[in-house]
């Protein structure tokens, strides 16, 4: 099944969980852009490096480079049938970026999934994970300051699709798999 989706949500919405799932149940690869990064470094490739730079000092990776990398990703033959992007667009610009990319191949966004919960609920969901995994520089504050990002830089682009009519809402509230049932509902996916 061809599907060219975006999985919108704020940290901690359980994205990376629903974007595998999705994956499994549509046989698209799920595109992350933390994945990249990560990929792109450990191979050593002059984008990796570059974003390396950044990440070591703190900072957002810049659009530039991200934007090259997510090009080159949906470039590989197993994107072709489709995929989910999970961590792309991060911002307004990006998803004028990620529109060229596709037009160049006569394609475009068919759906943009946006899990939706309580920020409380996902402070604490992020508190629980950092304990578990023993990310002591995630703290409450630090945790806040990564939603305001959130909210200020990647949040309007829900209003974008909303426009175009390619915005589907999901309650992201339950278990892993009363959120994945909703999203193959909204998606229209017998499972």
């Amino acid at each position: 099944m061809k599907r060219r989706l975006v999985l919108l949500g704020p940290p901690g919405s359980g994205k990376g969980t629903q974007g595998e799932l999705l994956s499994a149940d549509l046989g698209i690869p799920t595109v992350s852009t933390g994945a990249l990064f990560r990929d792109q470094m450990a191979r050593g490739t002059a984008l990796g490096v570059e974003a390396q730079t950044y990440i070591a000092q703190g900072h957002l990776v810049p659009d530039r480079v991200t934007n090259a990398m997510v090009q080159s990703r949906l470039g590989s033959a197993d994107a072709v049938q489709g995929f989910i992007l999970d961590g792309y667009p991060r911002n307004v610009p990006q998803v004028g970026v990620l529109e060229e990319i596709l037009a160049t191949q006569g394609l475009a966004i068919e759906g943009a999934v946006s899990l939706e919960l309580p920020e409380d609920l996902i402070v604490g969901r992020l508190l629980k994970r950092a304990s578990i995994e023993g990310r002591a520089d995630d703290t409450e504050p630090v945790i806040r300051e990564r939603l305001a990002v959130y909210h200020r830089e990647t949040e309007p682009i829900i209003d974008v699709y909303r426009s175009r009519g390619l915005l589907l809402p999901v309650d992201g509230l339950g278990t892993v798999s009363e959120v994945a049932d909703r999203i193959r509902r909204v998606l229209e996916i017998v499972a």
